[in-house]
């Protein structure tokens, strides 16, 4: 028997990545899977941002890089934080990584220690409580539910907190609920930390342009807060640049060196092409990449919503951003179809899967276990089937 590390075995799978697995083999068995699990845009890469990756190689950008990334892909992340959210780093307060997932990790690597607390508002992305808990430390959670919009409130935070809370990680819009905290409800927030300086923010922005509101609000321009705030970004939704793999921090420059010492030991820097590519996109208007795409979503949004509410027993709140609707499916914990009893989410998503091949993540692995997770980053055909196939499934339970 090979025994791994209790490191490993304190880790779970992903969540998304285990259902995109299965749905992976229902098709190849030769199954119509539908599959609404995973979050990427069914888009492609803007023309001139593959353009530029194309001269990148063309210009031999085929050698190491800086592992904080290459200094001018910095300096356009500087210009871009300044311009998109008010936000102020130098160059060497930035670290471009594989991806915002390495962003997180590098952050929580270099900040936490065993059995320090990180605060997680529920529901959060499912990578969190897991790269936490690699780095030693506890999440703990704090409630929210469909009812206020998923979003947690300032006293609930301030209720939270303990004399061994280091942190508090956050999206917005947030994956998987598609909730985006207001400028009032962020300085309230603040309002909180201002009690505890020793507490860290970790503000994870990847769905900034898919932002149904008429603002985003970066937690990080509150200034009595600002130096304890790191700014997770990257290029992979709003730039659908999902397999590029570049995302990156903006935060204290202590911090920024913390992370750059983290990542040299583990990765070096991300690809060089890709970072060619991304300086590219940091440096055009986001709505000549965004406008599009976020136009697209908010149209599937509310058809999917219109679908959704039809169905008997899903309570849905209403998305501002991302592309994820996060329904509350509780209603049919219990009931049964004379051969499967539903007794909570991940039994009603494996239902739907094995029975009308659509794929869902369990809002269990988001802190909400009475949710489910639906993507609509796919066609209006796929969804509109999709949505009858859920329809008809899920009326054959009593």
């Amino acid at each position: 028997m090979h025994k791994v590390s209790d490191r490993l075995n304190r880790l779970t799978e992903s969540a998304t990545l285990a259902t995109a697995r299965m749905s992976r083999e229902l098709k190849s068995s030769g199954k119509d899977v539908i599959a609404l699990s995973l979050g990427e845009p069914d888009f492609n890469t803007p023309e001139f941002i593959k353009n530029a990756g194309i001269q990148a190689i063309n210009n031999n950008y085929t050698h190491y890089t800086p592992v904080a990334g290459l200094d001018e892909l910095r300096e356009a992340i500087s210009l871009k934080f300044k311009r998109d959210n008010k936000l102020e780093f130098t160059k060497e307060q930035i670290v471009v990584s594989t991806g915002a997932k390495q962003s997180l990790a590098n952050i929580c690597l270099s900040l936490l220690n065993p059995d320090d607390e990180v605060l997680l508002p529920c529901p959060y992305w499912v990578s969190y409580s897991e790269i936490i808990k690699l780095a030693e430390a506890k999440p703990i959670e704090i409630p929210s539910s469909v009812d206020n919009n998923f979003k947690v409130t300032a006293k609930q935070i301030d209720k939270a907190i303990t004399s061994k809370t280091k942190m508090f990680m956050f999206s917005s819009p947030c994956n998987p609920s598609g909730s985006v905290y207001t400028k009032k409800e962020l300085t309230d927030i603040a309002k909180v930390f201002d009690k505890y300086p020793s507490i860290f923010i970790v503000s994870d922005e990847i769905y900034e342009h898919i932002n149904f509101t008429k603002e985003h609000y970066s937690i990080g321009r509150i200034e009595s807060i600002k130096d304890r705030v790191i700014t997770v970004n990257g290029v992979s939704k709003g730039y659908a640049m999902t397999g590029w793999r570049v995302g990156f921090i903006g935060g204290p420059l202590w911090i920024a060196k913390a992370c750059n010492k983290i990542q040299g030991q583990v990765t070096s820097a991300t690809c060089a092409i890709a970072q060619k590519a991304a300086e590219k996109a940091m440096n055009a208007d986001p709505k000549d990449a965004t406008t599009e795409m976020k136009e697209t979503f908010l149209k599937r949004r509310d058809m999917l919503l219109n679908k959704l509410n039809n169905i008997k027993g899903v309570k849905c709140n209403i998305p501002d951003g991302a592309f994820y609707i996060f329904p509350d499916i509780s209603y049919y914990f219990g009931k049964s179809d004379g051969t499967t009893t539903i007794n909570n989410a991940n039994d009603l998503c494996m239902y739907l899967l094995n029975n009308c091949y659509v794929a869902l993540v369990s809002g269990s692995a988001f802190g909400n276990p009475e949710c489910v997770r639906i993507s609509y980053a796919a066609s209006d055909t796929k969804l509109l089937e999709a949505s009858k196939r859920i329809k008809n499934q899920l009326s054959k339970l009593n």
